[in-house]
């Protein structure tokens, strides 16, 4: 009796020896599994804090600037690394011609995408497809697509996009693309041997689409304004030539010489558009100068050459009215100045001088040595190159000539200059 007791025993205990080891393994399995969801979990909140941060600081960027181009650019490349995706273009509707055309391209892509290309808002392209309906689209498999366009010659090749419209008050003004979504750790379900674009990508091109369109509309208006302006500047300026036929093409020569000596003077961008709209106004004064002084064709007597000299500050009395141009008053005001303290309207000397006006002053002289007047004719270039850099350091600021040198030995300053001797060159120190 005692001995089958002890061999029930044995075999309850052998069993529970058995399972034991098995649930012990079954617990390891769920515990694993646990740790690899709650990594995926972690992985995918810090994706979307990070996707978050990077939104934000694009809106930040967005309303910082007003740059056409800065603006297309960021944005591409904001849904590249939202998206995690090889490139990203962007195109814009040409409202006339009814079609798209591309704007800016980054990557491989838009390296081989130099020339314009145009498609029609039609189903024949995805592109087109997307503008005409102002339906997005997920594709996966672009190449099987029958509406995937492929530029002639290109070597790029599209495996996935997500292209969605960009909207602007209800009205679609182009097209934003993802293009060639990129592997990820961990991996997402795909269909193909390639990562594919999930929902969640969609919806957050879909989300930065509507920042994109606002941010290229805005930049487009300030592009319209600021082409406006310009033309009214420029239409300004020429008036005063149509007052003095002598001086006909003055001012847009005068604009081009101050832009090629300020490319040799490591100016910001801003900087050099405020030497453009200063030169374009630097003789806005001379239409209060009565007829007989202005077009007189011989050299000015005492007192007419005092009338003349009050140019500047007729100038300065019609613009100042216009608070926008405020930055380019000193130009307009004292490009008669000399570096000496010698010249006018108020005989500033050196860095009092504004360095917009040191620079009109240089491009100003030099075009009137070389221009023809009807009680001269008008010098050489080189001979003009002599005079400028002659007087540097006494009538011009020598940091201007400098760039005024280089700018006439690299033949940048139209027919005649860039025949200057290197060892010319060396002495004018």
């Amino acid at each position: 009796m005692k001995a089958s007791r002890h061999k029930s025993s044995a075999k309850t205990v052998t069993k529970t020896a058995q399972k034991q080891p098995s649930e012990a393994t079954s617990a390891v399995s769920v515990i694993r599994g646990l740790e690899e969801e709650i990594a995926r979990v972690v992985h995918s909140m810090h994706e979307k804090v990070r996707q978050l941060e990077y939104m934000m600081d694009f809106s930040r960027l967005l309303n910082s600037t007003l740059d056409p181009q800065v603006v297309r650019e960021k944005a591409l490349e904001a849904t590249c690394r939202l998206l995690n995706c090889e490139t990203a273009s962007l195109f814009l509707i040409d409202t006339k011609a009814n079609e798209l055309y591309w704007e800016t391209a980054l990557g491989e892509i838009g390296q081989e995408l130099k020339r314009s290309v145009r498609l029609p808002i039609n189903d024949k392209s995805i592109a087109g497809y997307v503008a005409m309906t102002g339906e997005g689209l997920q594709i996966n498999d672009v190449e099987s697509d029958p509406r995937h366009f492929k530029k002639p010659g290109s070597s790029f090749k599209t495996k996935t996009m997500l292209c969605v419209p960009l909207r602007n008050r209800g009205k679609v003004i182009g097209v934003l693309q993802a293009l060639n979504k990129q592997d990820q750790v961990p991996p997402q379900p795909s269909e193909h041997k390639w990562a594919s674009f999930q929902a969640e990508d969609f919806k957050m091109l879909e989300t930065l689409s509507y920042q994109v369109a606002i941010a290229v509309e805005n930049s487009k208006l300030y592009t319209d304004l600021k082409k406006s302006f310009y033309e009214t500047v420029e239409a300004l300026a020429e008036s005063i030539e149509k007052k003095d036929s002598y001086t006909g093409g003055h001012t847009k020569r005068v604009v081009f010489y101050s832009m090629c000596i300020a490319k040799y003077m490591n100016l910001t961008p801003e900087q050099l558009e405020t030497v453009r709209l200063g030169a374009l106004l630097h003789d806005v004064g001379k239409i209060g100068i009565e007829d007989k002084i202005l077009k007189k064709d011989a050299p000015l007597d005492k007192d007419e050459w005092k009338v003349m000299q009050t140019h500047p500050d007729l100038g300065y009395d019609i613009m100042s009215r216009v608070e926008s141009l405020a930055d380019v008053m000193g130009g307009m005001r004292f490009h008669h100045e000399r570096w000496d303290g010698k010249g006018y309207p108020q005989g500033l000397k050196g860095e009092e001088i504004p360095f917009l006006a040191r620079i009109i002053a240089v491009a100003d002289t030099y075009d009137a040595m070389v221009s023809t007047r009807p009680y001269r004719k008008g010098l050489p270039p080189k001979t003009a190159y002599d005079e400028i850099t002659r007087y540097r350091g006494t009538q011009f600021a020598p940091d201007v000539v400098d760039a005024f040198i280089k700018a006439f030995n690299e033949g940048k300053m139209g027919k005649g200059s860039g025949d200057t001797s290197k060892h010319q060159l060396s002495n004018m120190d």
